[in-house]
């Protein structure tokens, strides 16, 4: 098996026996993402547990031809899934986490609960799967910000070496969930809207995505800024971030301004990208070609363009980097975790 098997392959056929899988969060914007991805991948169970907080059990789902009743934590836990893919928030996490791999389920949580803790993993697989084992029962998910920044880059700090990464994000209000969707679509309606932000979200941008923090950061940009080196493994690379919400629906867009260790070319970082499993590149400014929200909205892959070499200092270059948000920064980097799971038997 190829290392790249792992990963966005709807033909692969696994061995398990008796897989039960629990999706935790199942009703909310990224659970039901989840759901579809488990189908497009093909992924392997026998028994599948839809959870969610007590409000949303006996609540009935529609999926692969077949009626699923909404169970509670309580009872999720009793069942003893192999795996448990949790998208239910950091509260519900760090509480129902622990009790899961308690009793043997390892856990791929997509919150922030477990992101910095050292004794915790932090993966997107196509960098650091093989940092795993069945030790691990409770492994993080990155954000999604980080994770498509740190996939396009993987490549080109194999070869160069990174010094400094300074990344401005232009991010989907469904990174918000589906009460800042609401939102915006209410004032695009010309509807009085339930405030999520704290302004106007529809034809404005807010510089704001989660709250601040004593050194003038947002949490969300210290959240790229850290876990950027922790996935890394390298705590020497200096980053910044500055992370803004716009309104679209599609996927989130960065633009990454990268100063390598040594010098490259162009060519070459551009072939390094396109032979990169999970990124697409887009360059052709002849023919308007470059990543946007509106084309990688569904899509599983990372989508880099604009690609240029920063002329006002050395070894530095110019990215545009494009995904959607729900899925390879959220549930196509959980499921493919737990594709890498099934695929080494680390359960």
């Amino acid at each position: 098996m190829s290392e790249d098997s792992y990963f966005c392959n709807p033909n692969k056929t696994y061995q398990t026996k008796d897989m039960k899988l629990a999706v935790v969060g199942a009703t909310g914007l990224v659970g039901s993402e989840i759901l579809e991805v488990l189908d497009e991948h093909n992924f392997p169970y026998d028994e599948l547990l839809l959870v969610a907080s007590e409000r949303s059990v006996g609540k009935q789902i529609e999926f692969k031809g077949k009626t699923f009743t909404v169970i509670g934590l309580e009872e999720a836990v009793a069942a003893k899934p192999q795996i448990a893919i949790f998208s239910a928030g950091g509260g519900t996490s760090l509480e129902w986490a622990p009790k899961f791999a308690a009793v043997g389920t390892t856990v791929v949580d997509n919150s922030s609960a477990w992101r910095m803790d050292p004794t915790k993993k932090l993966v997107v697989p196509e960098i650091n799967a093989k940092e795993l084992s069945a030790g691990d029962k409770i492994i993080a998910n990155p954000n999604c910000s980080t994770i498509q920044m740190v996939l396009a880059l993987e490549p080109l700090r194999q070869r160069y070496g990174i010094k400094r990464i300074v990344v401005s994000t232009y991010q989907s209000v469904t990174g918000t969930g589906k009460a800042a969707v609401d939102q915006m679509m209410a004032e695009r309606a010309g509807e009085e809207p339930e405030m999520v932000y704290p302004y106007k979200i529809d034809m404005n941008v807010l510089p704001h995505i989660d709250v601040f923090q004593p050194n003038g950061y947002t949490k969300e940009e210290m959240k790229m800024i850290n876990e950027t080196k922790k996935i890394f493994g390298d705590d020497s690379i200096a980053v910044t971030a500055t992370t803004v919400r716009i309104p679209t629906i599609g996927g989130h867009s960065e633009s990454v301004n990268v100063e390598f260790k040594e010098d490259f070319d162009m060519d070459e970082v551009r072939k390094l990208l396109s032979e990169t499993p999970g990124v697409v590149v887009q360059d052709d400014p002849a023919n308007l070609l470059y990543p946007m929200p509106i084309t990688a909205h569904k899509r599983d892959e990372v989508f880099v363009g604009r690609l240029r070499r920063d002329e006002s200092q050395p070894n530095t270059l110019n990215m545009w980097i494009v995904a959607d948000n729900l899925r390879k920064g959220a549930a196509t980097n959980a499921v493919q975790i737990a594709e890498y799971l099934v695929a080494e038997g680390l359960f």
